[in-house]
């Protein structure tokens, strides 16, 4: 084949390629209407919402912690060796 006639049927499946992604694209396009029609339409239809009791609120009742009895101990003041001094 000479080379007009491959560039020719090239042009031609190009053509025919940028057809079909236009077509899809239209396809695409009308569904996602739809999709929008139908979530518009279900939020335009608003269910009855069941009353709502209101619950009575009752004070808990306070309860004394009781205290364990802690024992006290007499607390031994460690003296440590001071710390080496390092001259540079």
């Amino acid at each position: 084949m000479s080379q007009k006639k491959l560039v020719k049927d090239l042009m031609k499946k190009l053509d025919k390629l940028e057809s079909d992604r236009e077509k899809l694209i239209d396809k695409l396009s009308k569904a996602l209407d739809k999709l929008d029609k139908k979530v518009e339409k279900k939020a335009s239809i608003k269910k009855p919402l069941a009353k709502k009791v209101v619950v009575k609120k009752i004070p808990a009742k306070k309860v004394v912690r009781k205290r364990t009895a802690v024992k006290k101990t007499a607390v031994k003041n460690k003296v440590s060796a001071p710390a080496p001094v390092v001259a540079t």
